[in-house]
Order: C-alpha cells, then sequence, then structure tokens
C-alpha cells in the first residue's frame, strides 16, 4: 500500500484479547486511538471467531485501510504464526488457533499481521511511544491481577527457547511456599498480585484481625488506601507484598543490569506508596554489586484496554524496510 491509500496518515489496528472483554482499536503511527471498541469475549471459539471478525470489520469500516495489524493476548503466542500455543483460564479453546486466521481479509488486501504475549506488547508500546523509547536494556513489569513481566536486552525481546521468558511473576522466591497458578510454588506472583493481596486481606478478616478501614471484602485498591491511612492490619499485609516485589525486582537487576524497570497495570496506580518503598529496597539490595540506582519508573503509556500495545506491534512490523531491532521476526503477512 502506497502513502496516497491512507487519506490522513497511516492507521494500524490493535486488538487485545483478554478473558472477560476483546478490546480493539486503530491508532496513528504516533499513539492516539482514533477509534476503539469493546465486547465481551464469548466462552466458545465459534462465537469468539464471529465476534472477532465482526470487530475488527466494524472499525475497519468506520475508519478505512490499515497498513497492519497487532494482536495482544496472555499466554504463549507465536509471532512468527500467531498461533496460541498455551492459554491458560477462559480462553483456553484459542490454544492451536491461528488469530490471523479468525479475521476476514482486510480493505485493500494483505498487510502484515502480527501477534505476542500481552506483556511483551505494552513492552514494545513503552519502546515506541513511551518509557524505553531509546533505550537497550529495560524490563517492564505489568501489575494487576497477576504479575507479567517482559525483558529488553541489548536491543531485543527476550523470548527464549520456547517463547516463555518474560513471565517474571513466575520467579520462585520461596521453593516452600504457596502453590501458584503456574504448578510452581512459592512464585513471586503468589506474594504480590492483586489476587495474592486481597488474598491475604480476606484471611485477616477471616482471622478477626481488627481493622477500621477494610471493609468485608477488602480488594487491593482498598487495602493500599488503607495502608496510606496508617491501617497496621492493611499496612502489614502490602509493606509485606512490597518486600517481596522489590527483592524479586533486585534479582532482575543483578541477572539483566537494566536501564530501568517499566511499573504498568493497575496496580501501578497506587503511586508514591508503591514505587517509593520499592524503589528504596531495590538500592538496598543492589547498591554494592551495581553502584548505581535502577529507575522505577511508571509506564507512560497510559492504555488499560491494551489497545496501544496491541497496536505497536503491527506498527513495528509495518516498518518493514528498517525494522526495529527488537522486532527479529516481524509477523507474519496476513490473508
Amino acid at each position: 500500500m502506497s502513502s496516497d491509500e491512507f487519506p490522513g496518515g497511516e492507521r494500524f489496528l490493535g486488538v487485545d484479547i483478554g478473558g472477560s472483554r476483546i478490546k480493539a482499536g486503530v491508532v496513528t503511527p504516533e499513539g492516539t486511538i482514533i477509534d476503539s471498541q469493546r465486547v465481551a469475549t464469548p466462552a466458545r471459539l465459534p462465537e469468539f471467531s464471529k465476534v472477532l471478525s465482526q470487530t475488527v470489520s466494524a472499525l475497519l469500516d468506520a475508519s478505512g485501510p490499515v497498513s497492519a495489524i497487532g494482536f495482544a493476548c496472555k499466554g504463549i503466542i507465536s509471532p512468527d504464526t500467531t498461533e496460541v500455543e498455551i492459554l491458560p483460564g477462559a480462553c483456553r479453546f484459542l490454544e492451536g488457533i491461528r488469530l490471523t486466521d479468525l479475521i476476514q481479509p482486510p480493505p485493500g488486501g494483505a498487510v502484515p499481521v502480527s501477534a505476542d504475549n500481552d506483556a511483551r506488547a505494552a513492552l514494545v508500546g513503552e519502546h515506541l511511544w513511551g518509557a524505553a523509547r531509546g533505550r537497550r536494556n529495560a524490563v517492564m513489569v505489568t501489575l494487576g491481577s497477576g504479575l507479567g513481566g517482559a525483558i529488553l536486552a541489548d536491543g531485543q525481546i527476550i523470548r527464549g527457547a520456547r517463547g516463555v521468558a518474560g513471565h517474571l511473576g513466575h520467579i520462585t522466591m520461596n521453593p516452600d511456599g504457596p502453590l501458584c497458578s503456574c504448578g510452581n510454588r512459592g512464585c513471586l506472583e503468589t506474594y504480590f498480585s492483586g489476587l495474592s493481596i486481597e488474598g491475604e486481606g480476606l484471611a485477616a478478616m477471616h482471622r478477626g484481625c481488627e481493622t477500621e478501614v477494610l471493609s468485608a471484602r477488602p480488594t487491593c485498591e482498598s487495602l493500599f488506601k488503607a495502608h496510606k491511612e496508617k491501617d497496621p492490619v492493611a499496612g502489614a499485609i502490602v509493606s509485606r507484598a512490597l518486600r517481596y516485589l522489590a527483592a524479586g525486582l533486585a534479582g532482575l537487576c543483578h541477572a539483566l543490569d537494566p536501564e530501568v524497570i517499566i511499573m504498568g497495570g493497575e496496580i501501578s496506580r497506587a503511586g508514591s506508596v508503591l514505587f517509593e518503598p520499592v524503589q528504596e529496597e531495590i538500592w538496598r539490595r543492589t547498591r554494592r554489586l551495581l553502584g548505581r540506582k535502577v529507575p522505577l519508573i511508571p509506564s507512560e503509556v497510559e492504555d488499560p484496554s491494551g489497545i496501544l500495545g496491541a497496536a505497536a506491534l503491527g506498527c513495528a512490523a509495518r516498518n518493514t524496510k528498517e525494522p526495529p531491532p527488537f522486532l527479529s521476526r516481524p509477523g507474519i503477512r496476513g490473508h
């Protein structure tokens, strides 16, 4: 496609596949979402395929042609074929499916189609438009109901031998710790994640711990808020979780020597009550060997939907003349 086929400039389609919602949007090369849709994620493949195709078609009909498409999805996704290799949870029915096969040919014919894990997509978005711009070594940590991550090392997104690299939430912190959803014990995610923090809050309530702030069913957000308000129960729970997070990130600093650590996801909005103690603890644990502070910085791509990260995969793949160094495999050609 030539630039004449894109009145007003090129556009990219980003599709984020979540367990509860499919979110899709059309994005400019500057990282601005100009149109988007959100639909509930169907529970079976036939309905999923229909809804996804309809959503993509509606956006393309409204916004005109796009020059590339990017998919972001949890689990293990092949960037070569867009096949979903491993996807535990509600969307397990997508395992073995090529995402590019679930959409109709875009108007104008074949375009590059890329897909990857949602945390890696977020890091690509940060590299193009955010906190990792111009950097060659960075760690991305996504803090939500779980703990995801991605690694940029010497200009390359690390995928590993089977595409599993970057699952930072499954670093073992305690070999005899709590059972994790991955089958391991004592993963970082079992100590720091939205679900683990909420679980600790519920356990404290069931034990009858005295608190004037927490409700009968505390959430991660309410626990952080109560901690900020000096509630002793919430303080003990959140402080313990923060120490585990800092310890895990300190280990990554020793292993990877990143320029920065970028924290995104819903929990990262807690602000200074999260960033300051974690930064201080990382420095305490790494200063002798590293001899420098590794800045802990918030994500600059403000997009809880995940659309921008997905679109960034397509945007990077579109640059086939001189692809960014982190895209060693720039996706496949679509229909």
